[in-house]
């Protein structure tokens, strides 16, 4: 057996990596995993750089950052494995929720909907001079970050002027609305609905409402790490292929949010785990459950595989929130960190379906489509 040491964070979408250790997914392929929970993103990233970690649970647009050299030093990292799409929501505060109720907003209307009764919540702010609302998200390179960000501008609200957005970690995003710190914020699940559920929140948006079939973690090594460790790269991605087919099974759910409840990985209740996992989700304290489409997908709709157009899409957003400019070298490191050669050759012993092409085009709730061969057309739109 080969140890590997993979830290994570308790969000729903580590269930796949909870699940390959638990569930003999990993033991099968001769690989024992010790899971390392973490506090917080910038560990995460920092224990994986310098090398307590093999592996990580990791946003993707932190190991483009990584790669790049954005926002902290230049560690380059490789993405050869999604952990899942979807799984983010948006949620306010009940007084901002209510606020929001009276400009025409209602539970589950459309992104669209949505961001315009906030709109007109911070005009009337503006001529109130109540000073900007805030938002929290998870880390500056995040796909919490991107989405929030994407769904504010397309209503007309400006990101970094008309509201105020600070980094919390997820755990804590709850606690910080109770406190009155933050008026909303972006995050995966099941702090959503934990903060509905005590009655702190609701949920106004899920992220795959903004940007349908939306990727969100992958799992990070560091590309000198892969240089010597390729066959147990390819031993843990067949791991984590086969866990999260087991994880999207309805039959398995129960037993899956057990396991997830336990503290040493998310620590949360059974019931508010199975929400997220079933894509039935409370919406407001009073609410009865909705189903959300396609709200958190492990395996199905090739959801793990490391669509290359995913990291262009981060990248473009780097550029526009004035990250990093647009560099001539960027797009092509920025793609090369997502490694669907790698994902391909991992599972051709398992005779998996794979699509033959490495990136596609995105589709966004505003009915803009990203093109992955055009990011200049993008960024000028």
């Amino acid at each position: 057996m080969t140890r590997l040491t993979v830290g994570f964070m308790p969000l729903l979408d580590c269930a796949s990596l909870v699940a390959a250790g638990e569930c003999g997914f990993a033991a099968r392929e001769g690989l024992e995993l010790t899971l390392v929970r973490e506090t917080s993103w910038a560990n995460i990233r920092d224990r994986l750089v310098i090398g307590h970690f093999d592996a990580a649970h990791m946003l993707g647009p932190m190991a483009v950052a990584s790669t790049l050299g954005i926002g902290h030093l230049r560690a380059p990292i490789i993405a050869p494995l999604s952990l899942g799409l979807g799984g983010n929501a948006i949620a306010v505060s009940l007084r901002l929720w209510e606020q929001m109720r009276r400009e025409g907003a209602a539970p589950g209307s459309p992104p669209g909907i949505q961001g315009m009764a906030l709109k007109r919540v911070l005009a009337g702010r503006a001529r109130a001079d109540a000073g900007p609302l805030t938002f929290g998200m998870v880390y500056p390179f995040s796909c919490h970050n991107y989405e929030l960000r994407y769904w504010l501008a397309a209503a007309g609200v400006d990101p970094d002027h008309d509201v105020r957005l600070v980094v919390i970690p997820p755990p804590l995003l709850g606690d910080a609305m109770r406190a009155g710190e933050i008026d909303g914020f972006c995050v995966g699940e099941p702090w959503s609905s934990v903060a509905v559920d005590a009655g702190l929140a609701a949920i106004v948006n899920s992220t795959a409402a903004i940007w349908p079939l939306s990727p969100e973690k992958v799992l990070g090594c560091r590309a000198r790490w892969t240089e010597g460790h390729g066959e147990e790269l390819a031993a843990l991605i067949r791991a984590l292929y086969r866990a999260a087919l087991w994880c999207e099974r309805p039959e398995n759910h129960a037993e899956l949010a057990l396991l997830l409840a336990e503290p040493r990985h998310v620590g949360i209740a059974p019931d508010l785990l199975r929400r997220g996992l079933s894509g039935r989700l409370i919406l407001t304290p009073d609410g009865e459950p909705r189903e959300l489409a396609e709200f958190y997908l492990p395996a199905s709709r090739r959801a793990t595989f490391p669509w290359t157009s995913h990291a262009l899409w981060y990248y473009t957003q780097m550029v526009r929130w004035r990250q990093v400019e647009l560099v001539a070298d960027h797009p092509a490191l920025a793609s090369g960190t997502y490694r669907p050669d790698i994902y391909r050759a991992a599972l051709a012993p398992l005779g998996v379906e794979l699509p033959p092409e490495d990136a596609k085009v995105e589709a966004f709730f505003d009915d803009r489509v990203f093109d992955p061969s055009d990011l200049v057309g993008w960024l000028g739109r």
